[in-house]
C-alpha cells in the first residue's frame, strides 16, 4: 500500500464530515450523558430512581411483551443507542471503533449505520421471539427489556470477518493477526458478559450476527440492503441543506472484477485532479473499489518526487 492511500485510510479514521463510525460513537455516548443527567436530576431531588427508570430509561429500551412493544415502536432504534453502564459502553464503543474502523476501510463509508441498524433490528426480533417461545422466559417477561448495541457491534464484527477473515491486524507482530482471530476474542468475552441462562440476550446477539453474515452474502449477490436506507439519509442531509439538492453519490459496487485486459493499454496522465479524485473515492467507499487503472494511477504518482 503507497504513502497516499494510507494517509486517505487515516483521513476516514479521524473522523471527516459524515465519518459514520464516528457519528455512531458520537450518538451512544451523548444519549449515555443526557440519560444520566436526568437520573443525577432525580437523585438530589430526592425522586425515586424506580420513578427514573419507569418514566424516563424503559422508554428508549425494547420491553419483552410485545403489547408494549407495539405501543412504544420507536423503542427498535433507541435502545440500540441506550446503555445504563459505564463499562459496557467503553466496551462497546472500543469494539465498534476496532471493528467498525476496519469494515469502513473494506466496503467504504456509506455500509456501517445501516448494518449497525439492521443488526439492532434482527437482535430485537430474536429477543422479543424467544421471551414469548420459551416457556421458562415468560415468569420474567412482564420486566425484562433490551438496551446496548451489542447486537449491532456483533453485526458488524461478522460481516466485517465474512468480507475479509484474513484481514490482518497489528502488522509488526509477526505479521500480523488475522481478524478471525480477533472476531474469536470478541465473540467469547461477548457471551462471557451474558448472564448465565439468559437465552433471549443469547438469541439477540445471534440475531446480530446472522444479519452481519446475510447482509455480506446478498452484497455479493448484488443485492445493496444498505441502498435505500442511505438514500433516504440522503434526502434528509438535502431537506435540511439546500446547497447538496440534486446531488446524487455513486452508487457502490461491492469489489472490483478483473477483466481480461486488451492488447493495448492507453496510460492516462497522472494530474493532480486526477489523484484527488482517487482518493475521494478512497474515503467514501473504500481501497477495494479502486479499478486497474485507478490503482495504477496511485503507484505512478507515488513514484513521483513531488509526492
Amino acid at each position: 500500500m503507497n504513502v497516499r492511500e494510507e494517509k486517505s485510510r487515516h483521513k476516514v479514521s479521524l473522523g471527516q464530515d459524515g465519518n459514520a463510525l464516528v457519528n455512531l460513537i458520537v450518538f451512544n455516548a451523548v444519549l449515555f450523558v443526557l440519560l444520566k443527567f436526568v437520573y443525577v436530576i432525580y437523585q438530589v431531588s430526592d425522586l425515586s430512581l424506580d420513578a427514573y427508570y419507569k418514566n424516563i430509561f424503559y422508554w428508549f429500551t425494547v420491553p419483552s411483551d410485545l403489547t408494549k412493544l407495539s405501543m412504544r415502536p420507536w423503542t427498535l432504534i433507541t435502545f440500540m443507542f441506550t446503555d445504563d453502564s459505564v463499562l459496557r459502553l467503553i466496551a462497546n464503543v472500543f469494539w465498534l471503533w476496532a471493528f467498525g474502523y476496519i469494515m469502513q476501510d473494506l466496503t467504504g463509508n456509506r455500509k456501517l449505520v445501516p448494518l449497525y441498524i439492521y443488526g439492532g433490528l434482527a437482535g430485537a426480533l430474536f429477543y422479543a421471539l424467544s421471551y414469548n417461545l420459551f416457556p421458562h422466559a415468560q415468569d420474567h417477561l412482564p420486566s425484562s427489556v433490551l438496551m446496548g448495541a451489542n447486537a449491532s457491534i456483533m453485526a458488524i464484527a461478522v460481516a466485517t470477518t465474512t468480507v475479509s477473515p484474513d484481514y490482518r491486524i497489528f502488522p509488526l507482530v509477526n505479521g500480523g493477526i488475522p481478524l478471525w482471530i480477533l472476531m474469536l476474542v470478541f465473540a467469547v468475552l461477548d457471551v462471557a458478559s451474558i448472564h448465565i441462562g439468559d437465552v433471549p440476550q443469547y438469541m439477540s446477539h445471534l440475531g446480530g450476527a446472522a444479519m452481519g453474515f446475510f447482509f455480506i452474502y446478498q452484497l455479493r449477490k448484488g443485492r445493496d440492503w444498505s441502498e435505500w436506507m442511505n438514500g433516504f439519509f440522503d434526502w434528509l442531509d438535502a431537506l435540511f441543506d439546500p446547497n447538496k439538492k440534486g446531488m446524487k453519490p455513486a452508487k457502490d459496487q461491492f469489489f472490483y472484477k478483473v477483466h481480461t485486459s486488451p492488447p493495448y493499454k492507453k496510460t492516462p496522465n497522472v494530474t493532480q485532479k486526477r489523484i484527488d479524485e482517487i482518493l475521494d473515492k478512497i474515503n467514501q467507499k473504500g481501497i477495494h473499489f479502486l479499478t486497474d487503472e485507478e490503482r495504477d494511477i496511485l503507484k505512478r504518482a507515488a513514484s513521483k518526487d513531488d509526492l
